[in-house]
């Protein structure tokens, strides 16, 4: 195998001082740069003060899958193709991902060049749980679809990340609502890292009546998970001495409700037990 390779390398998502000094590099050594739009390309380029050097092409949503078998063309022979997109992360809700997979099922070299994440940094800020969260991207823009997405995510435990646009925000967080309730924690960043970044963070119903007015920039939605509440084995009682009353095994009653409701069965079946009086 030669020395060809894909890197993957993120973009700044507004501030161009937060690009990395490996992407300068790159930019200036790569022999093709895959750029989402070559105008942006050049602007930041130009904003980094790096020249590209390299054969630049237009790698989108339009023209991905046409666009892989040339650029994996040019890592076979052994040149470094740079995939970049306007912000951020390739292959993350933007285009990468088909170059990716066609890549590895070659053999080939894929290797990345970390940097800014609006994912990451709107998660960060929320005020939200960070240690397990899922990434949802864009919702369907039809609200019958998008309101079937969010109905499947109603008892999701984990922290939801999405994006959106600035025109469909306000129908987004209500719908939101509408099927999270209004008292499930949320946040909103617009802007981020930019000089008019804001973090709104509150209970969707008080998000909803923010979004009423005009909107603009980039924006990451990120609410909390579904809170799931215990079910304590002294709740539980009545129904394990119903079933006994029936004729049924005290520890087969206890065993098959604590399995169903996730309380130790030890525990279930002594609250039985102090509740009959023994």
């Amino acid at each position: 195998m030669g020395s060809g390779r894909v890197v993957l390398a993120a973009t700044p998502i507004g501030n161009t001082e937060d690009a990395s000094a490996r992407l300068r590099t790159l930019l200036a050594t790569a022999d093709v740069v895959a750029a989402e739009d070559t105008r942006r390309l050049s602007a930041l380029a130009g904003r980094l003060g790096v020249q590209v050097t390299g054969r630049v092409v237009s790698h989108h949503e339009h023209n991905e899958a046409a666009r892989v078998d040339e650029l994996l063309e040019a890592v076979r022979a052994g040149g470094t193709v740079l995939v970049v997109t306007d912000a951020g992360m390739p292959s993350v809700s933007d285009p990468g991902f088909a170059l990716v997979r066609a890549a590895a099922a070659q053999g080939l070299v894929v290797t990345v060049a970390p940097g800014p994440s609006a994912v990451l940094a709107a998660l960060a800020l929320s005020g939200l749980p960070t240690d397990r969260f899922c990434f949802e991207g864009f919702l369907p823009r039809r609200p019958g679809e998008r309101r079937r997405m969010l109905d499947d995510l109603e008892d999701e435990r984990r922290t939801m990340v999405f994006f959106e646009a600035p025109h469909r925000i306000a129908d987004t967080l209500a719908a939101m609502a509408a099927v999270f309730g209004d008292d499930r924690p949320a946040a909103v960043c617009r802007e981020l890292t930019k000089t008019y970044e804001e973090t709104v963070r509150g209970p969707l119903a008080d998000l909803v009546a923010w979004a009423a007015g005009d909107m603009r920039g980039e924006i990451v939605v990120v609410v909390g998970g579904a809170v799931v509440a215990r079910v304590t084995a002294q709740a539980l009682v009545p129904e394990v001495l119903a079933r006994a009353d029936s004729g049924e095994r005290l520890k087969d009653a206890v065993s098959d409700v604590a399995a169903s409701a996730g309380v130790p069965k030890r525990e279930l079946y002594a609250a039985a037990l102090a509740a009959r009086g023994r």
